[in-house]
Parts: C-alpha cells; structure tokens; sequence
C-alpha cells in the first residue's frame, strides 16, 4: 500500500515536470510561429491583441493580493464585498459583452447576467450566514505567521507563467487552424492544473502550519514547512490539484440539485438523491479538507482525504462544512478579480480592436480567477486546519472551538 502511494506520487510528480517541458516547447513554438506569420499576413495585429491581456494580467495580480491583504486584516467587510461585489462586477461584465455586438458575445452575455442574477440571489440566501463565516476566518487566520512574502512568490510565479503561456495562445491564434485550436485547449488544461499545483503549495504549507498551532502550540517555520512540501509533497499536491476540482464541482453541483428539485417532485427529488449519493461517495476519493494531513502527515492524497471525511463525520461536522461559506468566499472572490480583469482587457479590445474583445474578455477572466485562487489559498487553508483540527480533538483547549460547537447546536435545533 506505501509502495503504490509513492510510486502514484512519484508518477504525478515526473507527469506534472514533463507536462512543465512539453507545454514550454509548445508555447515558445507557437509564439516564433506567430510572430514569423506577422510579416506574410497582416490580418492579426500582435500589439492590439497582446496589450489588454497582458494589462490585465498584470491588474489581475495586483488585485489578487490586495484582496488577500484585506481578507486578513478586516475578514467581515471582504467576506460582505465579495458576495456583493462579484454580481455587480460580473454584471458590468455581461453588459461589456452585450456592447460588443457580434453573436457569441451577446449570448455570453446574457449566461453572464444569469449569473450574476443567480449570485445576487445567493448572497440574499445565504446573508445570514456572513456572522459564522468571519468568525471561522477571523479564529482560523489568529495563528498564521504575519509575513506572506511565499503567498506573493506564488502569486508573482502564477502571474508570470500566466503570461507565458498567453505568448503562446496569441501565437495559436495568429494562425488560426483548427490544430491551433487544440493547442489553446491544450495550453489552457496546463494553465489550470499549474496553477492549482501553484495554489496547493502554499495551502499545505500553511494548513500544516497552523493545524500544529492549534493542536499542539507549536511554533512551526514557514520556511522549512515550504521546503518541506516542495521537497516531498509535490507528486500528493499533483494529485490533488486534479481530484479536488473534479470532485468539488461534482458535489457542489449535486447540492445545488437538491436545492433546486426539494420534495415537491418525486421524480426530480430520486435523481437528486441519487446524483447526491454519489457526489457523498466520490468525496471521500478527494477534498481540500484532505490537503492538510498531506503536509502534517506525508499521507496521499486520496488516503488523506477519506480519512479526513470519516473524522469529520465522526465529529458531527458535515452539516457545519456545508454550512460555511470560505469556498464559496473564496470562490467569488476569485470570479470577482477574474470580473475586474475582463473589464480591463475587453474595454481596452473595445477601443483598439473590436474583433478581439470577446476571446481576450475570456482569457483574462480565466486568469483571473486563477491568481486570485493562488492569492485565497492562505486563508482557506487556515479554515481547513481549524476544522480538521477540531475533528481530531473537539474539547481541545488549544483553541476556541466554541464557535464551531455552537454552529452544530444552532443547525441541530433548525432541524428538530
């Protein structure tokens, strides 16, 4: 069982590495290539299509540690902003796509206005529950160290491989074959997965940091516990860094579900039940929750989070985690900056080249919501460790767990 673990982690680690090595050759071909095009076909212009992305690449990095700057020091106003600020910003982003004119933008447009109907109607919902979130991060964060100077590299190293690859996307583009198609596709699944990989470094870091201060009090180094996981976890966070998306949409999805189907229809309610008994199964193969025995424990990925799920059923804490609301914090907050960032890129298209506001819009946005997840991972990792371990130790007086106990009484009393 050990020797298939590390040989799965051993085996991600080498495919994420190779991935890195292809995915450079790819890009740095496709940019030559474009830029070789220039000269015989005049009809893409490199400056006019470069310019907005990259400007907003840039904005898009900035913001994303601002925001993480104002989630430590005031949690209750970024958790507010960002459930109030993420439909209004993807609002203004469906009207920028609507102004564009042509045909796929205006049916973007209107998805994105669902959407940020759909957010609006969501932070109503769910207003009541703004009082627990802050309390959760503002106890969860106490004990982090004070500097986030390896949250900046991380957010820089995104930031910069993002612009990287969008070399070799203008580069596709330029040419436009349906091969380059696939390349793009190819690029973007390599700009997602490098950037979750990105992301989880420092949420394991940061769980297993501040999961040993609150179960033992201890005072662990930010830098060995970086080392740490870059020198041994990299193939588990690889791991990770495609089941926990996966696995996180499947079940967010299927909770979504049984909101929308209730009792009312029996035929509705069975599919939803049985969608939502599978989501329930797959979640024990793989949740951001199991992130923090990877980097305490040195388990697998997958083991981790199983048995990271059992502890919390154990303790009574699958009602609270989907009571809280960091995912979906951390979640708007990432489609907000990403918001930001198409405002930028498409209103500067808008202006020097009509044609490329809608394909630029939708990279930016992309990129976005990418770097501002890196930028999340401290304090979702902080909460991750505080419920894992709360599961583990429940009376623990290293921590005020008071906050949590009161939440299953409250949700206990709701469903008698």
């Amino acid at each position: 069982m050990v020797t298939g673990k590390f040989f799965f982690m051993r085996l991600f680690r080498g495919l994420f590495y190779l991935h890195l090595l292809l995915i450079a050759v790819l890009v740095i071909f496709l940019t030559i290539r474009g830029f070789l095009s220039a000269g015989k076909d005049r009809r893409f212009h490199h400056l006019k299509w470069y310019a907005p992305l990259l400007s907003s690449i840039a904005c898009g990095g900035a913001t994303a540690l601002a925001w993480q700057s104002i989630t430590r020091c005031n949690p209750s106003g970024a958790v507010r902003a960002a459930f109030w600020l993420s439909p209004l910003l993807t609002c203004g982003v469906g009207v920028l796509f609507v102004s564009i004119g042509f045909t796929g933008s205006l049916a973007a447009g209107v998805l994105v206005l669902v959407f940020s109907v759909i957010q609006s109607l969501y932070a109503c919902w769910v207003n009541p529950r703004f009082e627990y979130a802050t309390k959760v991060l503002s106890i969860s964060m106490a004990p982090s160290p004070p500097s986030t100077g390896f949250v900046f590299l991380s957010v820089v190293s995104g930031t910069v491989y993002a612009t990287f690859l969008v070399a070799g996307i203008g580069g596709a583009t330029a040419i436009g074959t349906s091969i380059d198609t696939v390349f793009i596709l190819v690029i973007l699944l390599s700009l997602a997965w490098t950037t979750h990989v990105i992301r989880n470094i420092p949420h394991v870091t940061m769980a297993r940091i501040v999961f040993l201060k609150f179960m033992c009090g201890i005072e662990f180094d930010t830098q060995v516990a970086l080392l740490d996981t870059i020198r041994y976890l990299v193939g588990s966070i690889c791991i990770g860094s495609v089941l926990a998306p996966v696995l996180g949409v499947i079940r967010g999805s299927a909770r979504a579900m049984n909101l929308v189907a209730g009792d009312t229809d029996e035929f509705l309610f069975s599919c939803a039940n049985c969608y939502s008994g599978v989501a329930s199964t797959l979640v024990m193969y793989g949740n951001r929750w199991g992130f923090v025995h990877v980097g305490v424990c040195n388990k697998g990925f997958v083991q981790a989070s199983g048995e990271t799920w059992e502890m919390f059923k154990r303790a009574g804490l699958e009602p609270v985690i989907n009571y809280d609301l960091t995912g979906s914090f951390c979640f708007l907050s990432g489609v907000a900056v990403g918001a930001i960032c198409t405002l930028v890129a498409g209103s500067c298209a808008l202006v020097i080249h009509k044609s490329y506001a809608t394909e630029v819009s939708i990279y930016a946005f992309l990129i976005g919501y990418l770097i501002c997840r890196i930028a999340m991972a401290w304090p979702q990792a902080c909460v991750s460790a505080y419920y894992v371990a709360y599961s583990e130790d429940p009376q623990s007086v290293q921590f005020d767990s008071t906050t949590i106990r009161d939440c299953i009484d409250r949700i206990q009393r709701y469903r008698a």
